[in-house]
């Protein structure tokens, strides 16, 4: 079983605007809501890719019964903590004939450490049944850095692989811990490292200076660029496709679930490739954060190109 923590979900409303322009009155032409946040994205398409998943996260008021009645229609496992307050909306502004993308975030709620607790709790209950544990995104006010960090250490002494895919703070204190596999974009590995990443070769040759620190994996996401996937022994460059993309959002939790999906079937590196890569883009070419389907998943697994780096 892979098992995803969300700890600052969101309800994710999706609205299109045709030319969109900030200090003007905007008409909506559609709009959507989904469940969000990063590790309950990645459960959606852990889903679709047939794994056996958990979400597990914090959760409050309307907002959070509308994602926990979203996970049940998709009859994915989760037990999540509800909180006092309200879980938060994030807007994601889509605008079809400038083909821009724009979120629009909140930050979410504070949660106490008794909350917390609760949560770690339910996370380490039943993790002997879990091969992978992905922890992803933003923490919430009242959640310190090292926080990833910590349930890291305490997953992989209990033999659990884990995956890291956050930022800042986040990523820095994680990568302490040595999970098993990050998946930072270029930005974050740019930020982490403070210097520029130019192309494919810099990127990789960041990543392994990352697994040197005792990591099995990094794969590093760069938008229309692709991706570079790399291990101590080998490394490639996974090609962006040219897709249609009816929304960005949920495309780098698409790769995270495909990842675990190919590190709980033991895929060679190849073949992870392949598998990343096709998620992400189908993930792009479905409007929302609504899951792809695992037809166009598979259609487009065998379209990927990549080759050694």
């Amino acid at each position: 079983m892979i098992k995803t923590v969300t700890l600052n979900p969101a309800v994710d409303k999706t609205v299109e605007i045709d030319n969109f322009a900030v200090g003007t009155v905007n008409r909506i032409s559609t709009l959507r809501l989904d469940a969000g946040g990063k590790g309950i994205n990645v459960a959606k398409v852990l889903k679709v890719l047939g794994a056996e998943c958990k979400a597990t996260g914090i959760l409050a008021g309307h907002n959070g019964r509308f994602i926990q009645e979203q996970m049940d229609g998709w009859e994915i496992e989760n037990d999540f903590v509800f909180i006092p307050g309200e879980t938060r909306t994030n807007l994601k502004v889509v605008d079809p004939v400038s083909r821009s993308y724009t979120d629009i975030n909140e930050p979410g709620g504070e949660v106490s450490a008794a909350e917390l607790d609760r949560l770690e709790e339910k996370i380490f209950s039943d993790l002997e049944r879990a091969g992978i544990l992905i922890l992803s995104g933003s923490v919430p006010a009242g959640v310190g850095p090292d926080i990833y960090a910590k349930w890291i250490r305490r997953a992989e002494r209990g033999g659990v692989k884990t995956i890291l895919d956050a930022d800042g703070k986040l990523l820095r204190e994680g990568i302490k811990a040595r999970p098993a596999l990050i998946k930072p974009n270029i930005h974050e590995l740019e930020a982490l490292l403070e210097r520029k990443l130019p192309g494919p070769e810099a990127a990789a040759e960041a990543a392994r200076e990352l697994l040197a620190a005792g990591m099995g994996m990094a794969v590093v996401s760069m938008g229309a660029q692709g991706a570079v996937f790399v291990r101590k022994e080998e490394a490639y460059y996974g090609e962006a496709f040219p897709v249609e993309a009816k929304s960005t959002v949920g495309a780098g939790d698409a790769m995270v679930a495909a990842l675990a999906y190919a590190l709980a079937e033991g895929y060679s590196l190849a073949e992870t490739v392949r598998l990343a890569v096709a998620t992400s883009a189908a993930q792009m070419m479905t409007p929302g954060t609504q899951p792809p389907e695992e037809d166009m998943v598979r259609t487009l697994e065998k379209r990927v190109s990549y080759r050694p780096i």
